[in-house]
Parts: C-alpha cells; structure tokens; sequence
C-alpha cells in the first residue's frame, strides 16, 4: 500500500476571482515518482481553492487505495481548521471542510503548515491553470 506526500495549493486572481489548484503528489518511499494536477476550479476565493486543493490530494489518494496521505499546505486557516485547532465558522468552508474530513477518514491522514517557499511546485501549478484558463 501506498504511503504519499503531497503538497497543495488554491489562488485565486483576485478575491473572489479566477481560481486553480495546484498539487504535488509523490509516493513517500520513492521521491521520483511524482504525479501533478493543475486545474481550473472556476470563480472561487483562496480559501475555497485551498480546501478543493486537499480534496482534490484526498480523493487522488484513495483512487489509488493509498495507506497514508500527508499534506503540507501553506494555507494556515485550512491546516489550523483541519487539525480542529480552528472551528469553522464560515458557512462556505464548512461543506468543503466536512467533506475533507469524511474523505480522510478512509486512510492515515495527517496535514502541516509548510511555509510559500517550501510550496512553489504547487503553487506554480495553480497559477499557470489560471493563467491558462483566462488566455482562452
């Protein structure tokens, strides 16, 4: 069973704005194999686009019956929420916060703060599938 590691991020251009994901997969016993997904979420704010990030981490974890997902993100407010160190008030990141909690019951799931500069891979990712997006 598969261990990974990932690193994700959400931004949006503007906020609200043109929204991505950008995520940065990589199995924990075997560095190189790396897996990326940069996608278009649509007019989001950054928070939202941080949580659909880590569910989007989750949901690819169980596709391929992973054992363990960790997730480092450099979104404070979604760490802290996903640990339980903040409640959610936020009724538009409630659903989304519910939702990750129930996909990471399903494997070994833990998350960190990992300062921007430690995240650039996923956040690269995420900007140019927004950039991408608005060229069209």
């Amino acid at each position: 069973m598969l261990d990974l590691v990932a690193y994700v991020d959400g931004g949006s251009h503007g906020n609200p704005g043109p929204s991505a994901v950008g995520i940065v997969i990589v199995d924990a016993a075997d560095c190189r194999q790396k897996m990326t997904i940069a996608k278009f979420i649509g007019h989001q704010d950054s928070n939202v686009a941080e949580y659909v990030a880590v569910m989007e981490a989750l949901q690819y974890a169980i596709r391929c019956k992973a054992r363990r997902l960790h997730v480092y993100s450099d979104s404070e407010v979604v760490v802290r929420q996903m640990t339980g160190e903040y409640a959610c008030q936020s009724p538009r990141l409630y659903s989304l916060n519910w939702t990750c909690r129930k996909l990471a019951r399903s494997l070994k799931f833990s998350i960190a703060h990992v300062p921007r500069e430690h995240n650039r891979e996923a956040h690269g990712l995420a900007k140019s599938a927004v950039r991408s997006r608005q060229r069209h």
